[in-house]
């Protein structure tokens, strides 16, 4: 028998090592997870099936980051008078609003939203699943994880009530906390809606919001909740987007190149020319927000993101295709919905332990000022590490009760005569 070199034996050895219960060296342990950790990525790549479509995936991992950290970089939390209050360094700062440009990323969710909804319902009605199955299915993973952040904030702000907090930084509190429903009823809205817009033109929806800002901005007309049309048929665009995608209509790269010029030209025409604000995110105390309700110019916006992601597609999936990007890639889509319900609250607990501190520049002070953005950038791993701890507790809200696994039934093995072949008959 050949002897083994000692390479052969190398990757047993830290195994053998935890085994008897030895203390690893710290370099060679530190080796031992690294090597555990792509052989981990390596085995979910090799267990993700050949048919996904992993751009998607990073997509919508994208999506997520991408607004958790617009919110991280354009929501302050400023102590004054005794109270907090919600502040923006966009306020104070307004060269910053190309800022929120790369990080104004709802267009990109609700484009692989559309996508995914249309394929997956597809699949459905192939297998033989009813509408009613599938929509039950699609919508409680989205809304499940909000009873916890409910369930939380109603304790919360009682808690600090009753402790005597002023009614104003309950209310500050409160409004960023639940802040990112919105989004989820709009999502969820539309998901229902599935098999009635799949096949929706995304000109029907876009003429909707070029009337409804005409009438508001242009005539000064019509009732002052007109501009909440915009909030299903401002998303309705990207969605639709999304549904023709999964039909193979925007394969080409000429259709997603044209989404970018063209969304790009108009949103450049309607800051320039038409009076919008350069800012894709709602600041405090401006005249007219492009968030809130979804404007014209957020909508063309929307459309040049979605034309960046549509010519991004192949980039992505050769990317995705490592195993450690894919194992990143799957990692934040499996948490995707904590992620994001839970990183304001993230944010602001770690505002509220900070001030045991005093004010703490970046974190309490106003965002009036070059430094604070800099400090505020310091705080960003703080706050990661806060979403991570809301991660491991809540995440398990989002992935629902595990089935009971079944044991194996006891077999009785009798001791039968053995049969006789035919041949012996």
């Amino acid at each position: 028998m050949p002897e083994q070199t000692p390479r052969a034996h190398a990757p047993r050895r830290p195994l053998d090592a935890l085994r008897r219960g030895a203390r690893v060296p710290d370099a060679f342990g530190a080796a031992f997870r690294l090597a555990a950790l792509r052989q981990g990525a390596r085995r979910l790549d090799a267990a993700t099936p050949a048919s996904r479509d992993r751009a998607v995936d990073a997509l919508r991992a994208l999506a997520i980051l991408g607004v958790v950290l617009g919110h991280w970089l354009v929501t302050a939390l400023v102590a004054q008078d005794g109270a907090l209050h919600t502040e923006s360094p966009l306020r104070h700062q307004p060269w910053l609003a190309p800022l929120s440009w790369p990080l104004q990323t709802l267009a990109v969710f609700f484009l692989v939203g559309g996508h995914v909804a249309t394929r997956g319902l597809a699949t459905a009605r192939a297998r033989g699943d009813s509408y009613g199955q599938w929509l039950r299915a699609r919508t409680a993973r989205l809304l499940r994880p909000v009873t916890a952040l409910f369930a939380l904030w109603t304790v919360t702000a009682a808690a600090l009530l009753l402790s005597g907090a002023p009614p104003a930084t309950v209310h500050s509190l409160v409004k960023l906390a639940l802040s990112p429903l919105w989004f989820l009823l709009v999502f969820a809205a539309l998901t229902a809606a599935t098999p009635l817009v799949a096949r929706l033109n995304p000109l029907w929806p876009l003429a909707v919001v070029l009337h409804v800002d005409l009438l508001r901005f242009g005539l000064h007309l019509g009732p002052s909740w007109l501009g909440w049309t915009n909030l299903a048929a401002g998303w309705l665009v990207p969605y639709t987007l999304g549904a023709a995608w999964a039909r193979g209509e925007l394969r080409s790269r000429r259709s997603a190149r044209a989404l970018l010029l063209g969304g790009t030209a108009a949103t450049a025409l309607l800051i320039g020319c038409a009076g919008y604000p350069a800012s894709m995110v709602g600041v405090p105390g401006g005249a007219v927000s492009n968030l809130n309700p979804p404007t014209l110019a957020v909508v063309t916006f929307g459309l040049a993101q979605c034309g960046l992601a549509l010519l991004l597609r192949d980039r992505l999936r050769r990317a995705a295709a490592r195993p450690l990007v894919w194992a990143a890639v799957a990692l934040v889509n499996l948490s995707a919905m904590t992620v994001f319900l839970w990183h304001q609250t993230a944010m602001m607990a770690t505002t509220a332990t900070g001030l045991a501190a005093g004010r703490l520049p970046g974190l309490h002070t106003a965002p009036d000022s070059p430094l604070w953005v800099a400090y505020r950038l310091a705080w960003l791993p703080v706050f990661a590490v806060a979403l991570a701890l809301c991660l491991a507790a809540f995440r398990h809200r989002e992935r629902g009760p595990r089935r009971p696994r079944r044991r194996p039934s006891r077999v009785v093995h009798r001791h039968l005569p053995p049969r006789k072949s035919p041949h012996h008959a």
